[in-house]
């Protein structure tokens, strides 16, 4: 059955109007993106059989233009339109979240670093540097590592928040392999560089792992104190 026959609700684009994107699957989301299918398939089967075939949302997204145009109903002129979309929404969030912008909103400081990190194929740690009002001075992407893992300094890590005259840091690392859970090691330099900002007055509000799905918070899942 063609979507047009759909009932109104169940249909992608009315749903998305109706109830918001948010209350949308990958798959619908993807759909609207797709606008048609292929002949014998709707743009939601076509869309399910894509998310497949690629593994997830994620990695449809990340995907090389000569893999991405290898999808069924794929090509140059999709692979085109999906690359402006990501950057337009890394632009809005860089628009939002710009110097002298107070980070009132967990969900959009969120949006923003995934908007920065995801994507890469090696590891990147950033740090998002704040005055004392929590106003954005600068994000830095510090350290550039390999698909399993970046080296952190502290020592690098204070001299540029120094040089920002920074009062609050948030850091934030991908984890290309798309598991967002923290490993030892992440937990053990999330405290080095807590321990170290700390001697002179700088605080760690928080540290995000950009992996598939939602980010992880040390901060939610209370690890940034020792005993954690």
């Amino acid at each position: 059955m063609a979507i047009k026959d759909w009932p109104a609700e169940d249909r992608p684009r009315e749903k998305l109007l109706q109830r918001g994107a948010d209350a949308l699957t990958d798959a619908e989301l993807l759909a609207i993106f797709l606008r048609t299918g292929t002949p014998g398939k709707s743009a939601v089967d076509l869309a399910r059989e894509l998310l497949a075939d690629f593994g997830s949302l994620q990695a449809l997204l990340d995907a090389s233009q000569q893999r991405f145009c290898l999808g069924n109903g794929l090509g140059n002129a999709k692979y085109a339109q999906l690359q402006a979309v990501l950057e337009m929404a890394r632009r809005h969030f860089k628009e939002i979240i710009q110097r002298g912008s107070a980070l009132t909103s967990p969900e959009i400081t969120r949006a923003y670093l995934s908007a920065q990190l995801r994507g890469y194929s090696y590891e990147v740690f950033a740090c998002l540097f704040m005055d004392n009002q929590h106003r954005v001075i600068q994000l830095d992407e510090l350290f550039r590592g390999t698909i399993d893992s970046a080296s952190v300094y502290p020592r690098e890590v204070v001299k540029r928040a120094l040089h920002h005259n920074a009062a609050a840091v948030i850091f934030a690392h991908n984890h290309p392999s798309g598991i967002s859970e923290p490993s030892q090691a992440d937990k053990q330099i999330t405290h080095k560089l807590k321990d170290a900002l700390a001697l002179f007055d700088i605080r760690v509000l928080d540290h995000f792992i950009i992996g598939d799905g939602q980010p992880y918070s040390f901060a939610e899942h209370g690890l940034l104190n020792h005993d954690s």
